[in-house]
């Protein structure tokens, strides 16, 4: 039976009389990417900074690697990693001296924050420039880290708040990479991001947070069924063929002026099954097929009315 790494029961948290969080229920299971998306403002980071023990919550039931985070914040924190928006870096140092000083943070003594600071600079590439002040550092090399001064103390949780923000594409990769291999390792990894490709890629399971409330969650193949859009294009290699694909298809419709046919359809294995054995039985032969499903920012901005890229009008809390 799976274990569960964070259970959150009607989270509520208010900023004078604006509702940040607005009563959010959550469960993650253990050794799994959850990721929890949303526009600037939609109370993102401060989920991140009230799961992390950083904020106080107003009401609601928060468990966190089996610890109850109102009367034993202490072993939440020794059980959790955070790494937020911004590196906490110190440029003036070397990647080492980063690595030895978060292991004195953690009270480990010496040779054992050696080991581990070795351990994780191989592990991220980083030995080339282990001896190297931060300040050289690349931000594809800063943000990795970053992420390995989290990883020091080996937590069994960690709160990764928007990482790749303003990261290349081959940086981005190298977290995403990161991120796959905490979770092989048994590792809870909850992401907040607005690259909704990030979430589509690393994410068991997603949630959509909007105004301060879960509007659906669910994995994301489950969530691109919520909305329409989703068909199965088929190629043919005759105009023939086509039509008479069209006459057993009657909800398909031509795609442009090739030899393609668009079906409608929700991405279903017997939807798929469906078509083809139509086909099929019509002798109707097919050169080629793919199917097409909604990205989550059509779900979102079905759901929502705009995109995660789209600012509400009252932000959160200055960070």
């Amino acid at each position: 039976m799976t274990e569960i790494a964070i259970r959150v029961d009607r989270l509520r948290k208010s900023y004078g009389d604006k509702k940040v969080l607005d009563g959010i229920d959550l469960i993650i299971p253990e050794g799994t990417v959850f990721s929890l998306l949303g526009p600037n403002g939609a109370g993102k980071t401060t989920t991140v900074q009230i799961l992390s023990t950083l904020t106080a919550a107003d009401s609601g039931e928060i468990v966190v690697a089996g610890h109850d985070l109102a009367t034993e914040p202490a072993m939440v924190r020794a059980s959790i990693g955070v790494t937020g928006q911004f590196s906490a870096v110190d440029e003036l140092l070397t990647g080492t001296e980063n690595l030895l000083m978060m292991g004195d943070l953690y009270h480990l003594d010496r040779r054992e924050s050696r080991r581990r600071a070795a351990e994780l600079l191989e592990k991220f590439d980083l030995v080339d420039a282990a001896g190297k002040p931060v300040s050289t550092y690349s931000g594809g090399m800063t943000r990795r880290l970053d992420l390995a001064m989290t990883l020091l103390g080996q937590p069994r949780i960690i709160f990764l708040d928007e990482p790749t923000t303003g990261l290349d594409p081959r940086s981005r990769h190298a977290v995403w990479n990161i991120v796959r291999d905490q979770v092989v390792d048994g590792v809870t990894v909850f992401l907040t991001t607005q690259y909704l490709d990030e979430a589509d890629e690393l994410a068991d399971h997603i949630a959509l947070l909007d105004h301060g409330k879960i509007v659906a969650q669910g994995s994301p193949a489950h969530l691109k069924r919520l909305v329409p859009g989703g068909y199965i294009r088929l190629d043919f290699a005759e105009a023939a063929a086509l039509e008479s694909a069209t006459r057993v298809l009657d909800k398909a419709f031509r795609n442009g002026d090739g030899l393609t046919l668009r079906v409608p359809s929700d991405g279903q294995v017997g939807s798929l099954r469906e078509v083809l054995d139509r086909l099929d039985r019509a002798q109707v032969p097919v050169e080629g097929l793919s199917v097409h499903e909604p990205d989550l920012d059509d779900v979102f901005l079905a759901l929502t009315g705009h995109t995660t890229t789209t600012a509400v009008n009252e932000l959160e809390p200055s960070r």
